[in-house]
């Protein structure tokens, strides 16, 4: 029987606003360049991927300047490739330069579908935690958005010690539930990070696949909308 939900963060409960794909384009068209928000969505999510691939092997942000600096233009000529957009190499650091300055001023907003259904949740008893790699103090932003009297609890992975896949953050999550792994399930979008994670405490998986990214994932449930979650408590 389930008895306790754990949520992820980012493109399962919330996304930037402005969006993403708004301030790429922004930061395209100051060097010309004309690209359709659509088209660079595509282009960031599989970036995405690339990313937190390549922060499983080891941690970026622990990593040289340098090499932290040659994955930022890896990702950023991932996203271009995927997005049917063609550069020079040359103009690769001023974009990577001019998005990381357009982001500066980025907030949340949560998903459409994320209070109906975490409200629902919650009147049915069950117990939803909020598991996180953000190393920031999630209650301000949780209590802004809406989604404070909701939540049971939240665990970061600095609180924890370590970064989802790694067992850390998910044992915390049944420690502060006080269930066992059979008896709670995790919602996140990124296959390696969120399902490979959960399943290897014995916890089970879910993913949630609002761009449609993972069509060959058969291994585990996979919606598409938040609201979809209650066939498989």
């Amino acid at each position: 029987m389930i008895k306790a939900v754990f949520l992820d963060w980012f493109n399962t409960l919330a996304r930037f606003e402005p969006p993403r794909e708004e301030l790429q384009c922004q930061a395209l068209q100051e060097f010309g360049i004309e690209a359709s928000p659509k088209q660079v969505m595509r282009g960031l999510l599989r970036a995405d991927r690339f990313w937190f691939d390549e922060d499983i092997k080891s941690k970026v942000t622990a990593r040289s300047p340098e090499e932290q600096a040659e994955v930022g233009l890896r990702y950023q000529e991932i996203l271009l490739t995927e997005a049917g957009v063609e550069v020079t190499k040359e103009l690769f650091p001023k974009i990577v330069q001019k998005v990381q300055e357009l982001y500066k001023g980025v907030t949340f907003t949560l998903f459409e579908d994320v209070l109906p259904t975490v409200k629902t949740l919650k009147g049915q008893k069950f117990i939803l935690g909020l598991l996180t790699n953000l190393n920031r103090d999630m209650a301000p932003i949780c209590r802004q958005l809406g989604l404070e009297p909701y939540l049971d609890f939240v665990v970061t992975s600095e609180e924890a010690g370590g970064d989802k896949p790694q067992p850390p953050i998910f044992l915390a999550a049944l420690e502060r539930a006080g269930v066992n792994a059979s008896e709670a399930v995790h919602v996140g979008d990124q296959y390696k990070i969120d399902v490979v994670g959960a399943r290897g405490v014995g916890i089970s998986p879910i993913l949630i696949d609002r761009y449609e990214l993972y069509p060959e994932v058969t291994d585990c449930p996979r919606i598409c909308r938040l609201t979809e979650l209650a066939r498989y408590l």
